[in-house]
Formats: structure tokens, C-alpha cells, sequence
């Protein structure tokens, strides 16, 4: 009766777990249409720290924030990343940024616009 019990309980406990592993590895592949566009907006993302992390060098040496070209010019940036379907663009203050990657494809599921701020925080709009 122990055993029995005891397996019944780790069958229950396995399939719980099973249950949200599969609801959460459902919400982050969830980005577009296709496969491609989910490799796109991990790319894009991985492309705004980066430009993220220029300016807050940037900052740290000039005392305020840099327009992409002057980040690439100062040599903080080697490029300003080009993706298809995407382009960036800032906005920058002297005690704030924010960078944004607009979507112009054809995916209607990809995400519109992803920006970063000075923060570090990457939000997502308009699916």
C-alpha cells in the first residue's frame, strides 16, 4: 500500500511538473509566426543591449547620451546592426535613452516595435 502510494505520488508530481514545463516553453517560443521570426526578435534583442551597453559606456566617459551615428563614430559601436525587416533607431536626452527596433516584415505575430531603455529593460508592443 506504501509503494503504491508512493508511486502514485511521483506520477502526479511528474505530470504537474510536465504540465508547466510545457505552459511556460509554450510562452517563449510564442514570438511570430515562424521560426525565423522568433531567431529575428532573439537576434534584435540580443542587438539592443548591445546598443544599450554603448551608451551607458558612453556615459560613463561623456557624462550624457549619444545618438547611434556619434556612438559609431566615437568608436563605442564597430556598426549600427542591420537586420531584415528591422531598423533602429534613438532617443536620447542627457540623462536618458531609448532605443527602439521597428518591424516592417511580413509576419503579422512579430512583434511591431522593441525598445530598450536606460534601465536595461527591453519592452515589446503591438503583436
Amino acid at each position: 500500500m506504501g509503494r503504491s502510494l508512493g508511486l502514485i505520488m511521483v506520477v502526479i508530481v511528474a505530470a504537474v511538473g510536465g504540465y508547466f514545463y510545457t505552459r511556460q516553453a509554450t510562452s517563449v517560443t510564442q514570438v511570430g509566426s515562424t521560426p525565423q521570426t522568433t531567431i529575428d526578435v532573439t537576434a534584435v534583442r540580443n542587438d539592443l543591449l548591445a546598443l544599450a551597453n554603448a551608451e551607458r559606456r558612453y556615459f560613463a566617459s561623456n557624462g550624457k547620451y549619444a545618438t547611434l551615428e556619434e556612438l559609431r563614430t566615437n568608436g563605442d559601436l564597430s556598426s549600427i546592426p542591420t537586420r531584415p525587416n528591422y531598423s533602429y533607431s534613438a532617443q536620447t536626452t542627457d540623462t536618458s535613452f531609448n532605443i527602439i527596433a521597428g518591424y516592417s516584415g511580413p509576419d503579422p505575430k512579430a512583434p511591431k516595435r522593441i525598445a530598450v531603455d536606460e534601465t536595461m529593460a527591453i519592452t515589446t508592443d503591438g503583436k
